[in-house]
């Protein structure tokens, strides 16, 4: 992109003008941003004389619908350009627009550049004019108490693709990583346009929490990111795992982050809601709607905020110095969730799966429609709780002592939730997931809640090693299996 940058042509002209009224034009328009189809509010425009001879420069502030007024310009050529931390955190500049004055006022609008344009300076043109154009995520990595950049940061996406072949899906993780510049800058090219990835940084001991990011139909992602440290703290209570109390311990920090909840429906304080970061300290909301977390670790971390009967919340925040408050606005599951009406008792087996008939034999563990609809899951492995024998879990979890696992997962990272179930090898073990009868090979629990809805289910058969159909004994042995049937 060829971009004429105002910042070699001027300098210390970055305090706004004292508006006063002198001879001459009136210089004006908004500055809009073309990614998010918006004004660009707090941009500094400044209006540069295009030859030496002319007067020095001038700087206003853009107001909240990024509107600017520059009076009393004398007749003359002039260059017109902005300055804003988007275009710190894009990695480019706005080029600047070259105006004449003469004796009427001039309108002259700026905008960040498209999204088009800034996906082909970064990551270059595509080689074939039919060539699939990717997404870009791009933004700048600093740290969370200095906010200075953070150079040779590790950032990483990472997404998941799905392959079907004949009798079983496929799936793997491709990822993308990149280091940041000494100015912190990183730029992720080629990520998939449409879906969800994941996308984290890390740099030695300091981290960001991995966060869900939509991509969205401009296929570009600004996400600035903030690096800080966690430390595992020891609570004084604990909790049950199998009959057994284990310690219970949280990831706290040194920050602090304030905010409010709100019932989406009226504006109301939801008081007693809870409010956490991930694997971190938890506060409840007060009468007011507001909250306060003490002792949070400090960097980019996901928020989660649950009420009875709302639908919950997932946010990407900031947790730094002074960092402004987070307000969230919860909508119930009635305005979210549509009406599910059961138009019939049977499932209707147009996969020919046969589950009436395993049903009535007993061997195994079975759930119709009717009763996944009783348990109200708000996402697929919700299905799973209070089941005997099953759990959502994690691959520690499959330990045989301290050293052996019951099934080899050396494909999966030791943080992913999985579909547990008593295996004939060990207390437990990832079992063996089919979907209408094809199986998916080591499918997490996020990822069965990612492209399966609850209310998409008919049918669910669990069974233990000794008790699945022969069709159904899984590639990994001694382990059971589940069997997930679609309506």
């Amino acid at each position: 992109m060829s971009c004429v940058s105002l910042a070699t042509q001027v300098a210390g002209a970055q305090v706004a003008d004292v508006p006063t009224r002198t001879p001459g034009v009136a210089v004006s328009g908004v500055v809009r941003d073309s990614i998010a189809r918006a004004p660009l509010a707090g941009a500094w425009v400044q209006l540069v004389a295009a030859d030496s001879a002319g007067p020095s420069a001038r700087t206003v502030l853009s107001d909240s619908l990024g509107r600017f007024t520059l009076d009393g310009v004398p007749p003359g050529r002039y260059l017109l350009g902005f300055f804003h931390p988007l275009l710190d955190t894009l990695g480019v500049e706005a080029p600047a627009r070259e105006i004449t004055v003469r004796q009427h006022a001039v309108r002259a609008d700026l905008a960040i550049p498209s999204a088009e344009r800034i996906r082909t300076a970064v990551c270059g043109a595509p080689l074939r004019k039919d060539a699939a154009i990717g997404a870009l995520v791009v933004g700048t990595v600093r740290d969370a108490l200095t906010r200075a950049p953070a150079p040779n940061a590790t950032v990483t996406a990472e997404w998941l693709e799905y392959s079907f072949q004949r009798g079983m899906v496929s799936h793997n993780r491709p990822q993308l990583t990149t280091t940041t510049g000494a100015n912190g800058w990183y730029a992720l090219c080629n990520v998939p346009s449409a879906g969800v990835i994941l996308l984290g940084a890390a740099r030695g001991l300091e981290s960001s929490d991995v966060l869900e990011t939509p991509m969205p139909r401009e296929r570009i992602v600004r996400r600035d990111l903030f690096l800080g440290q966690a430390r595992l703290v020891t609570l004084p209570d604990s909790v049950a795992v199998d009959s057994q109390r284990v310690p219970r311990r949280i990831r706290a920090g040194d920050g602090r982050l304030t905010g409010s909840v709100l019932a989406a429906d009226g504006n109301r304080p939801l008081a007693g809601a809870l409010v956490r970061i991930a694997d971190g300290p938890v506060a409840q909301v007060n009468e007011r709607g507001e909250w306060t977390l003490a002792d949070a670790p400090t960097g980019t971390r996901m928020l989660e905020v649950r009420a009875v009967g709302y639908y919950a919340h997932h946010r990407a925040v900031d947790v730094i110095a002074n960092a402004p408050p987070v307000q969230v606005m919860l909508s119930t599951f009635r305005a979210v969730l549509d009406t599910v009406r059961v138009t019939a008792r049977l499932m209707a087996d147009r996969h020919d799966s046969g589950f009436e008939s395993r049903r009535r034999s007993g061997a195994g563990h079975y759930l119709t429609a009717e009763q996944i609809e009783r348990r109200a899951p708000l996402v697929a492995s919700d299905v799973f709780r209070g089941i005997p024998e099953v759990k959502i879990g994690y691959p520690l979890d499959t330990l045989i002592d301290n050293v052996n696992q019951a099934v080899n997962l050396d494909d999966v990272p030791f943080n992913d939730r999985l579909v547990l179930v008593r295996g004939s090898f060990g207390p437990w073990c990832a079992a063996s997931v089919f979907i209408d009868g094809l199986e998916n090979r080591l499918l997490t629990a996020d990822e069965l809640d990612s492209f399966l809805k609850p209310k998409a289910i008919a049918a669910v058969e669990i069974y233990s090693e000794a008790t699945v159909p022969a069709q159904f004994r899984g590639l990994r042995t001694g382990c059971g299996t589940i069997l997930i049937w679609t309506k």
